[in-house]
């Protein structure tokens, strides 16, 4: 069973115009040149805490000191009493729909995998555990909440959702890529036994957030069993809202578009040359095993479909749930024996825009345009225990870090 409860989250005490000005991204989607932007902001923007720019030891350090002063000052302080916080998120999808996922905020009880109540689907780097093991050390509290999706098959939590959301939103506020949030304090008890009774019916896959689940569960070992008490997002998986973006791969290495056609149409691959807007476009409706787009600079791209002899090419040992992944197949077949691309010659992109930049600005040998991982793959990994490749997730849109903090316990 999935243990949430809830908490008094510390929120911001601004004017609700401000909200944009002091909130940001998650730690890991924030490059070096918008962490500047938003330290020039607001002064009082979260970035200060969750990605310090200090060099080493002096970073974590005055992350600590800037939280506990804004929280001296008032800028920053606790809810009269505990609630659960329902959030809504609309965004504009790739092809102009508008979109809503609804979660719920919550404490939670971090559990380790083998337990099989929370379930991971991707592998931790010891450098970012450690970093956000520092930043918790530093400050008692989560920033951003870890994000888990759980089965819903009779919409059970749309229908609580909807009920709760029929009062008036406790704030809102639009974010820099245009997603509309509003927020819902619950706090009657019959509300908060509602959901609670049906997060406690199933298990939970986590979506984004590995790293801030890897260090609660650090944390409980350090201090007990109050300390993996920590900080959720609940989304059901079948939600319309639930939307799973690809990320692309930008290649410093790897052949000619010419040789790249011979190399594949000789290996069972189907391929079509098209531009770069008309390839993203049929690999994202192909419903060919495997599929991608290859982008040269000055050149037109490739479309990439794998007839079913090409999954040959894939190690014999490779367990069913990665066999199915594009990303898996595309790392271990295609660079790997098909192409000869090694591993560091990959760096990573989550939109389409970035990937049409570096191809067009000629910042690459080529570009990979790759299929969203549906949420059905990213569950049956998890249920095999196993984990994918890096970057073959993008859950769009994140949740904005200092929206409601959480308190650790202890």
């Amino acid at each position: 069973m999935t243990e949430v409860q809830p908490f008094r989250g510390v929120i911001y005490r601004v004017p609700q115009s401000d909200l944009g000005k002091v909130l940001a991204p998650p730690y890991d989607v924030i490059p070096p040149a918008y962490r500047d932007e938003l330290y020039a902001r607001d002064p009082r923007n979260v970035v200060r805490v969750i990605l310090n720019r200090e060099a080493g030891d002096a970073a974590y350090a005055q992350a600590g000191s800037t939280y506990a002063r804004w929280l001296e000052e008032g800028t920053l302080s606790a809810d009269p009493e505990p609630a659960l916080y329902l959030v809504e998120q609309s965004f504009a999808a790739e092809d102009s729909r508008t979109l809503r996922r609804y979660g719920l905020l919550a404490r939670f009880r971090a559990e380790d995998p083998e337990k099989g109540v929370i379930l991971p689907h991707e592998h931790t780097r010891a450098a970012a555990k450690e970093d956000r093991w520092r930043v918790l050390k530093a400050t008692r509290a989560n920033f951003s909440p870890i994000f888990l999706m759980f089965p819903d098959p009779e919409s059970r939590f749309t229908v609580l959702a909807s009920d709760a959301m029929a009062k008036k939103a406790a704030l809102a506020y639009t974010d820099d890529g245009g997603v509309g949030h509003r927020l819902w304090r619950l706090t009657e008890p019959d509300v908060i036994r509602s959901f609670q009774r049906l997060l406690a019916a199933t298990k939970a896959y986590i979506a984004d957030g590995h790293h801030r689940h890897a260090t609660a569960l650090r944390y409980r070992d350090e201090v007990g069993a109050d300390g993996a008490w920590t900080f959720g997002y609940f989304t059901p998986m079948g939600a319309p809202g639930l939307l799973v973006l690809p990320y692309h791969r930008i290649l410093t290495a790897g052949p000619s578009l010419a040789d790249a056609r011979r190399l594949l149409e000789a290996a069972h691959f189907r391929t079509s040359r098209a531009s770069l807007g008309e390839a993203a476009s049929a690999v994202a409706a192909s419903k060919a095993p495997y599929a991608f787009a290859l982008a040269w600079p000055a050149e037109e791209a490739l479309v990439v479909e794998a007839s079913p002899a090409a999954g040959d090419l894939l190690p014999k040992e490779a367990p069913p749930s990665l066999r199915a992944l594009d990303t898996y197949f595309f790392h271990k077949a295609v660079m790997a024996r098909v192409l000869s691309i090694p591993e560091d010659a990959v760096s990573y992109v989550h939109s389409l825009a970035e990937a049409e930049e570096a191809v067009a600005q000629g910042k690459c040998r080529l570009a990979a345009l790759m299929r969203g991982t549906p949420v059905s793959q990213i569950v049956d990994v998890a249920e095999a225990k196993e984990s994918m490749p890096a970057k073959s997730t993008f859950f769009h849109p994140k949740l904005p870090s200092g929206l409601v903090i959480h308190p650790l316990v202890v």
